[in-house]
């Protein structure tokens, strides 16, 4: 697919990996349709992808709220062509946790809830009407969901993994549901990115995540986002997941 002047939904887009693919897109020539729960700061964020391109408040987690937005999305541009499911949740805690043969503490029901409803309804929302406005305006399109390199298990996020290794699970069977509609899907297993939330990590912790992987650093936005764009024009990409993990999981 050629990036010029299609439309592209991106979800968590305000700010981090959201914003970097978003830009990524505009910089070919792509208009955005930016989907943040912060209203303002994904409108300022489309100030940075080119006068075309509009921020929209949207919680990915309620149904009216992602079928408002996807709504007004149509209205405003006419046409859809790509979707990239970014936007997620950590709540990172113990399944259990005892002290002197005692439980003191273990995941709460909302803990858990919190992130299914973000990381995985929320993807689900948000393919499901993408999908059907491609399917409704017939140019075909792309959806990527953004995994990661937790899919396969981490200690502590046993709310987190279950949701990445269930969006992966997504683009495999969207791949082959949406093809007679034309669109193609593809997801995206980021390792350790650089980001916020590592820039303000301790010295020592970060020099240790930087060491578990074979290439000995942390990726970029800027990685994923060039990742993103090869899903994007790769029409023979379908119903697979790039590992974008540095060698992480091996």
């Amino acid at each position: 697919m050629q990036v010029q002047d299609k439309v592209f939904v991106v979800t968590g887009a305000a700010r981090g990996l959201g914003l970097a693919m978003a830009q990524a897109i505009a910089a070919k020539g792509g208009k955005l349709a930016l989907l943040d729960l912060d209203a303002g700061a994904a409108q300022e964020a489309a100030k940075t992808c080119g006068d075309e391109s509009r921020g929209y408040a949207c919680n990915v987690a309620e149904e009216a709220s992602v079928e408002a937005a996807f709504a007004q999305i149509k209205a405003d541009f006419g046409r859809l062509d790509g979707l990239i499911n970014n936007a997620g949740l950590l709540r990172d805690g113990l399944m259990i946790k005892f002290k002197d043969g005692a439980l003191v503490d273990k995941m709460s029901l909302s803990q858990w809830q919190s992130v299914i409803d973000v990381n995985l309804t929320g993807t689900f929302l948000c393919g499901r009407e993408a999908a059907a406005a491609m399917a409704e305006f017939g140019n075909g399109g792309v959806i990527i969901n953004i995994s990661s390199v937790a899919r396969a298990g981490n200690m502590g996020q046993t709310n987190y993994s279950a949701t990445k290794a269930g969006v992966a699970a997504m683009v495999t069977g969207w791949g082959r549901e949406l093809s007679r509609y034309g669109i193609r899907t593809g997801g995206i297993a980021p390792g350790v990115i650089a980001s916020e939330m590592t820039a303000s990590m301790k010295p020592e912790m970060l020099q240790r995540l930087e060491k578990l992987a074979p290439v000995g650093r942390l990726g970029t936005p800027e990685e994923v986002a060039n990742t993103a764009l090869y899903i994007i024009e790769n029409e023979y990409f379908t119903g697979r997941l790039v590992e974008l993990d540095g060698g992480l999981r091996m």
